[in-house]
């Protein structure tokens, strides 16, 4: 017999776990089969959005852009851009990160998601908040900083990125 791969695997566990439920309490095993069709059902949406983004990012996001604009030899401007799409881009993590992957893949430098992500930090929709409950000194002053020291962690994560791994 063929070696079942994880999912698979995966997949037969928990078939196996509701089966083992309902033979004890079948009402209940029952109401955790709604529950999870009900979050898949939610989920759907998402997901519909997560592949649409991706497939516009395949179509304008393409590997000359990348290369150009967000790689290891893009420069000054590959900072503009990563800070400025940090900053503008908002939503969910699970829908940045395999946008992220997909950058990657294309030849987007590590110094640069993780200024990405760093930026992400100045919420331009939360602003007006963050002005009425600090000021706008403090509102400003922590947005600079913040795109100012995306910079530095940037920079830490190209390096340790690079090092050389010891170990499994």
């Amino acid at each position: 017999m063929k070696k079942l791969n994880n999912k698979t695997k995966f997949l037969l566990l928990v078939v196996i776990g509701y089966l083992g439920v309902a033979f004890f309490n079948f009402d209940y095993a029952f109401k955790a089969l709604n529950n999870t069709l009900e979050i898949t059902l939610k989920i759907i949406p998402i997901l519909i959005i997560v592949i649409a983004v991706m497939t516009l990012m395949e179509f304008y996001l393409n590997s000359k852009f990348v290369e150009k604009n967000l790689s290891q030899k893009s420069g000054l401007r590959g900072y503009f851009w990563a800070i400025l799409s940090g900053i503008l881009i908002s939503g969910p993590p699970y829908i940045l990160f395999p946008m992220l992957k997909q950058l990657k893949n294309k030849g987007m430098s590590d110094k640069f998601i993780a200024i990405f992500l760093y930026n992400r930090n100045v919420k331009i929709p939360f602003f007006p908040a963050l002005i009425y409950y600090f000021g706008w000194q403090y509102s400003l002053v922590l947005s600079f900083y913040i795109i100012l020291l995306s910079i530095p962690c940037g920079l830490l994560v190209e390096f340790f990125s690079n090092q050389k791994r010891i170990g499994p």
